[in-house]
């Protein structure tokens, strides 16, 4: 389920910030608290507006007669545009200042989402959506990176806590609201009813409206944004920010570089499992309407019931399990309860245990993605922020070649998708149960300007 707190990126994030001297500003703890609660809260809105459209894409791609292809390009779009805008606007939140970039990524959400609304044709929809993943790209690191300005190392974990506990607010129950709002019709003048998508709602076979729930998904965008402009102040000072980026090596080299180092099936790993997750999430509300007969509201009530349960195994089962157990076994544990889940979608006859197989194989998963994290964090001794950097780009490639191949599969057969995923899945299982090798490896941190300057 898309609610996980992606901690690679906030530690690369953090890594950034101490690579370039960026140090806490000298602010009282009562200060931090209420900038950290006024972000927390901006993020809340947003991520629920965010939410409230997960259910609805797909519903829009079959209302304009598109193929499964078409959505999984648009997701792919999506993830990829994230992926190759996140640093661009981190960059910039350095040079110019973090509260500018925050609002341009909660307008830039407000705006695509109100565009999305509008689409008249699939095009249109696709083009919104890779605007929307340039702009929204710009949020949450530069959230994260205000945190790496206005805490201490002391605090730091608190302050990502906060965020991460507003994005899975958010992500709850932002899918139920949106499921909710496409029943909403309110009786508009003839030429703004034309330019909505009002369809039928394949479940009940009522007339609903998906262009609501992404107008909500807007106007909650912009309520955010008064919070920002008036009660947030700017956590990066002048006198600290980064006139001139520092060049070093680009992306895909580090991520050629780091499989073919000595970590290589690890980060492999990260890719193959982000994989077989966005393929499910992408082709989980085509299936539902195709097979099941499934609407946007019981699509979004089931994401919603697969956000409660990653919150509750985060919170409270990840943590003891792999202290007992150790990463390793609770990943093998995990890909078996993956495995078994995938099948169990693929194979289910009826709607109740189509759903009950789709819950029974997010529990395998939340148990995946902190469990190879926390590995591949402990397998460096140095690094870290390196390390986890790597690895959040490994997971953000296997998020947008997932959904490509995903939709393609979908057009050939419809379970196809959940075929392969507990293919991808088994494969991996083979590796860690050959033995996953306990090292432990030094990953230098990135040369900073003042220390090259002293080496030379």
């Amino acid at each position: 389920m898309i609610i996980i707190l992606h901690t690679p990126l906030i530690s690369f994030v953090l890594r950034d910030a101490h690579a370039r001297h960026i140090s806490p500003l000298n602010t009282t703890t009562v200060s931090q608290g209420r900038n950290l609660a006024i972000l927390s809260a901006t993020l809340v809105i947003v991520m629920l507006g965010f939410g409230i459209a997960i259910p609805l894409t797909p519903f829009y791609v079959i209302h304009f007669n598109a193929s499964g292809t078409a959505l999984g390009l648009m997701m792919a779009l999506y993830s990829l545009m994230q992926f190759v805008f996140a640093p661009v606007w981190g960059r910039l939140s350095d040079r110019v200042g973090r509260k500018p970039v925050l609002l341009i990524g909660i307008v830039g959400f407000a705006l695509s989402f109100l565009l999305q609304g509008l689409a008249q044709n699939l095009i249109q929809f696709m083009l919104v959506r890779t605007l929307a993943g340039i702009l929204s790209s710009a949020t949450l690191p530069t959230a994260m990176a205000y945190v790496a300005d206005t805490t201490t190392a002391e605090n730091r974990a608190k302050g990502v806590g906060m965020l991460g506990a507003a994005m899975g607010v958010g992500m709850i129950f932002g899918p139920m609201l949106g499921g909710f709002l496409t029943h909403v019709n309110p009786q508009l003048p003839a030429w703004i009813g034309s330019l909505l998508q009002v369809t039928t709602d394949p479940s009940t076979g009522q007339t609903i409206n998906l262009s609501i729930p992404f107008f909500g998904s807007a106007l909650l965008a912009l309520l955010a944004v008064p919070f920002v402009i008036f009660m947030l102040p700017e956590s990066l000072p002048p006198h600290k920010r980064v006139r001139h980026a520092v060049k070093g090596e680009s992306r895909m080299g580090l991520l050629v570089a780091a499989v073919k180092g000595p970590m290589g099936l690890l980060f492999v790993l990260a890719f193959l499992l982000a994989f077989s997750l966005a393929m499910m999430e992408a082709v989980l509300a085509l299936y539902g309407k195709e097979r099941f007969v499934m609407g946007p509201s019981q699509i979004g009530l089931l994401m919603g019931a697969l956000g409660i349960i990653s919150v509750i195994q985060q919170g409270v089962m990840i943590g003891p399990l792999t202290r007992r157990f150790g990463e390793e076994r609770v990943i093998q544990w995990g890909l078996v309860i993956g495995i078994l889940g995938f099948a169990a979608m693929a194979l289910a006859p009826t709607r109740t245990l189509f759903i009950g197989a789709t819950l029974f194989f997010n529990v395998g998963n939340m148990l995946l993605q902190p469990s190879v994290t926390s590995l591949i964090s402990r397998r460096a001794r140095e690094g870290q922020g390196a390390v986890m950097g790597i690895n959040q780009s490994f997971q953000s490639l296997g998020r947008g070649v997932g959904p490509l191949w995903a939709g393609m599969a979908f057009d050939i057969y419809a379970t196809l998708a959940f075929w392969t995923g507990a293919l991808v899945q088994a494969i991996a299982l083979i590796y860690t149960l050959r033995g996953l090798i306990t090292t432990e490896v030094v990953i230098p941190q990135e040369t900073t300007p003042q220390e090259a300057s002293t080496q030379a």
